[in-house]
């Protein structure tokens, strides 16, 4: 029996996304923020990516999803 393979089609992915920069004045955003800089400084990226997720998704979000 002859197994027939074909390419996929092309992927396309989106442009990155810039890190949420918090909203000025909220505690919950500053506190967010600091804790993505201590987990970017001790190279902890998988943290840095939650914390831009809460920040996302918290009520003052400065750029729509």
């Amino acid at each position: 029996m002859r197994t027939t393979t074909a390419m996929d089609g092309p992927v396309h992915l989106a442009l990155p996304v810039p890190e949420p920069k918090g909203t000025p004045g909220c505690r919950v955003c500053a506190a967010l923020v600091a804790e993505r800089a201590a987990a970017r400084r001790r190279g902890d990226l998988s943290k840095v990516s939650d914390c831009n997720v809460e920040l996302r998704n918290h009520e003052h979000r400065t750029a729509p999803r």
